[in-house]
């Protein structure tokens, strides 16, 4: 690790009233001395003039009982940018350096005071919009992802040592059920590995935010509605058919998830080239997307189109008159009528898309692949025709799942093996 003393400011930028300036590293404690003359009684806040460049509240964070595990401080400063920049030519000056992107939650993992999952969900929880992705970033920071991971890890773990077990002493008087027991834990095992995998990426779509595409015939009213859904002007509206060519964003939060609203081009044959790519791109945007928007036109005697997986279908321009079909949601995007039974409808839709219960929910790509392939090795492991393939398998398996959390290794599999057969008899 690297052992240079690392400092930043943990504050957001800009003028504030008060700015907090962390430190960390072995000589957290010396810099920290001849920044303020006499270190404070540990984990107190005491009053410290910084020498002539600002009067701050200073807290002394002795490792390993801190948040990278090693010597740490934090000073509570008043938030100019002249302060600021004071302080951190004092620290360059008693030998520390500024600290890269990320580095002091990287030395927390380093030091063993998190593992991967909650170094990731520290992030996931600064960058969170709602409270349904807060929830989730906390159920992550708390460890229940790591615990999920790490208890089937200790299972694979035994399994492996009664495997090895099984190889190494054949002459041995083990026990006959041990062989079907490995057997029976790692159908168990793959199992709830899968249910974890068949999970719709319910956390992942949490964390990342739904996409909604709007789409349906030129002039039904698709710019008029993510207007008014967005409650801004987001497209032009024009009578015009043919006004949107390119698919327009907007971000709105729906039912405590964040939800990115697509207006996208009106599906209609044309000979314009560029119409006909807006259309184009239209239609990948709703077959990608995780819900379809459907608008009609209320009006329109033209049959409404169809959209394979999760769609909501919208009858606009239900001012004028016309008639909603029974599966449909009438709205009229100009006075605002039913605007509201379809945001209520669409909030329901996205904590359909993301709520989960039962054990924590993956979150991350890297965690899908890393189970996806835990969980190809443990089928392996099933169908393996000689004991010594099928440990090699459950080895591989167990680095994946260790991959997850940042604890790969197989010393330890000699600890368990030694500690459950008595080896040394």
């Amino acid at each position: 690790m690297d052992a240079d003393t690392i400092f930043a400011v943990a504050s957001g930028a800009g003028h504030a009233a008060i700015a907090v300036m962390r430190l960390s590293g072995a000589d957290a404690r010396r810099v920290l001395a001849g920044l303020c003359g006499r270190v404070p009684p540990p984990r107190r806040v005491s009053l410290r003039w910084l020498g002539e460049i600002d009067q701050a509240m200073v807290v002394w964070l002795p490792g390993p009982g801190s948040y990278t595990g090693e010597d740490s401080a934090e000073l509570y400063l008043h938030g100019g940018r002249a302060v600021l920049t004071g302080l951190a030519d004092a620290l360059v000056a008693l030998g520390a350096r500024p600290a890269e992107p990320g580095e002091f939650t990287r030395r927390a993992f380093l030091n063993g005071r998190m593992d991967l999952t909650e170094a990731e969900a520290v992030h996931d929880l600064i960058a969170a919009e709602t409270e349904a992705q807060r929830r989730q970033a906390l159920r992550q920071l708390d460890g229940a992802l790591g615990n999920l991971y790490r208890g089937w890890s200790d299972r694979l773990r035994l399994l492996l040592a009664e495997q090895e077990a099984l190889i190494d002493f054949p002459d041995e008087d083990l026990p006959p059920e041990v062989e079907a027991q490995v057997d029976v834990e790692l159908a168990a095992l793959q199992t709830e590995m899968t249910a974890h995998l068949n999970d719709d990426r319910r956390g992942e779509r949490l964390r990342e935010g739904l996409v909604f595409a709007i789409s349906g015939a030129p002039n039904v009213g698709k710019s008029s509605l993510i207007n008014a859904l967005a409650e801004r002007d987001v497209a032009i509206v024009s009578a015009t058919p043919g006004t949107t060519r390119d698919a327009l964003e907007t971000r709105v939060v729906l039912g405590g998830v964040p939800v990115t609203l697509v207006d996208t081009a009106g599906l209609r044959a044309t000979q314009d080239a560029i119409e006909a790519e807006g259309v184009r791109r239209a239609e990948a945007r709703a077959a990608t997307a995780d819900m379809v928007i459907a608008v009609e036109d209320a009006t329109a005697t033209a049959a409404a189109a169809t959209y394979p997986g999760n769609c909501i279908r919208v009858a606009n321009k239900i001012d004028l008159g016309g008639c909603v079909g029974h599966d449909a949601i009438g709205v009229s995007a100009l006075t605002g009528e039913g605007l509201a039974i379809l945001r209520a409808r669409l909030a329901d839709a996205a904590r359909s898309l993301t709520e989960s219960s039962g054990p924590p929910p993956l979150t991350q790509a890297r965690h899908r692949a890393a189970l996806q392939e835990a969980s190809a090795r443990l089928a392996g492991a099933r169908t393996a025709e000689l004991p010594e393939l099928r440990a090699e398998d459950l080895r591989l398996a167990l680095r994946a799942l260790g991959r997850i959390t940042g604890a790969v290794g197989v010393e330890d599999i000699l600890d368990t093996l030694f500690a459950r057969f008595c080896i040394g008899k």
